[in-house]
């Protein structure tokens, strides 16, 4: 007969519970710190930017569904309006349309024409697509501004209406999940779910109300990553001991965040988005902005590193149960390390597949590769990569440490360990 001896009883506990007690004094205190900051910070009904008034009326500017019939393009004179960056009029331009049946709002039934832009034509508009519609609203044409009538209906073209492929891959993904995780799988869509509902309600507003930045990515990310660490893998131990680990690494990714933002000049004006989201909030920095978004996009890696840590510093601990501190450090680094060097190209695959498109932009314009890489859409999706991995970097040493910290403590002395019998 043998058996599993040792401190670890297969739920990520040990044989003390010193080890847990001391990590939740450590925890405790920053959680509830940044529970009290959350509530000070919790942005109000209307989330009005301060300063700025109420958030824009966009009441004129409806949107509605359609489903697309045809389209069709023709060659039109070229007019002042279509001028070239040589301040030039061509001779010819593309003028293009779409029938669409309108599947939603006071007219939901009728046939409307809709013009289209010519990139949007030449990308394809096929019979059959579901599209959405402006009603209502300021037509651009040909770049210039013109106020609809408001007794006079007008629809404009706004995108394609992508609502039902997200939802089919959405439900797919959380089947996928809970099929494989079983009841941890489920645990995860919730903290996933959990994670949306608190960048919906919590953070977007509050940055929209002109809270500090760094204040609203520490006070939601710490509470929001308790729950999401405890409930996705039970609390024990081994989970405290990764939320240990994860907590200093959001820390320190915060403090290095701040020092990018600030030493590179991530200003957040790199694109059109931006110049708007500047505009319609009179001018308010976005720096901030740029800053809770490093803060945010490393708490994935986190996570995901920090949890493997423990893992292995218990798994190696359940075959060598005598395993001392040392010992399950050095072990548990080696898993780090491995897991270190597939993660960070990992990281810099997905933010340069991100940035590709801003980068043969810039391409085109035949600038040189150093100016390339350092302006400013390409330099945040650095300096996001950057600051992701090295905070991830410095979490695991601490986390491993942290871990084999926990096991040791909890061993029972060397003479008491039963050895396996046959």
């Amino acid at each position: 007969m043998s058996g599993r001896h040792g401190p670890d009883a297969g739920d990520g506990s040990v044989a003390s519970r010193r080890p847990l007690v001391v990590m939740l004094g450590i925890l405790l205190p920053l959680v509830l710190g940044s529970l009290v900051g959350l509530a000070v910070l919790w942005p109000s009904a209307d989330a009005a930017v301060a300063g700025t008034g109420p958030l824009v009326d966009m009441s004129d500017n409806v949107q509605v569904r359609g489903e697309v019939l045809g389209s069709a393009g023709e060659v039109c004179e070229g007019a002042p309006a279509d001028l070239l960056e040589d301040g030039s009029v061509p001779l010819s331009v593309l003028c293009a349309s779409a029938s669409v049946r309108l599947l939603s709002g006071p007219e939901e039934g009728d046939v409307v024409e809709v013009p289209l832009a010519p990139q949007v034509f030449t990308a394809g508009v096929e019979p059959g697509e579901r599209v959405v519609l402006g009603r209502n609203a300021t037509v651009s044409v040909e770049g210039t501004v013109v106020e609809a009538d408001p007794d006079q209906v007008v629809y404009s073209w706004v995108d394609a209406d992508r609502s039902r492929a997200l939802v089919a891959l959405a439900v797919g993904f959380v089947l996928l999940v809970v099929a494989v995780g079983r009841a941890q799988g489920a645990a995860a869509v919730a903290g996933l779910a959990l994670t949306y509902v608190a960048l919906a309600y919590v953070v977007l507003p509050a940055l929209r109300q002109g809270e500090s930045p760094v204040l609203v990515a520490l006070c939601v990310s710490v509470p929001l990553l308790t729950v999401v660490l405890y409930l996705a893998h039970g609390f024990s131990t081994r989970t405290t001991a990764a939320l240990v680990g994860t907590v200093f690494g959001l820390l320190a990714t915060t403090g290095l965040a701040v020092w990018a933002s600030s030493a590179a000049s991530l200003d957040g004006l790199t694109d059109e988005d931006a110049y708007e989201l500047s505009a319609l909030t009179t001018g308010t920095d976005l720096r901030g902005i740029i800053l809770c978004g490093l803060v945010v996009a490393g708490l994935g890696i986190l996570n995901d590193v920090t949890i493997t840590q423990v893992s292995a510093v218990w798994e190696i601990r359940a075959l060598a149960p005598a395993a001392r501190f040392g010992e399950l450090f050095r072990s548990g680094m080696r898993v780090g390390r491995d897991h270190l060097a597939s993660t960070v190209y990992t990281i810099a695959f997905a933010y340069a597949g991100a940035a590709l498109p801003t980068m043969l932009l810039l391409g085109l314009y035949d600038q040189p590769l150093e100016q390339v890489l350092t302006s400013g859409a390409v330099a945040e999706e650095i300096a996001r990569t950057a600051v992701g991995s090295i905070g991830m970097i410095l979490a695991i040493p601490v986390t491993t440490a942290v871990a084999a910290a926990s096991v040791a403590a909890g061993l029972r002395p060397a003479a008491q360990v039963p050895q396996n019998v046959t």
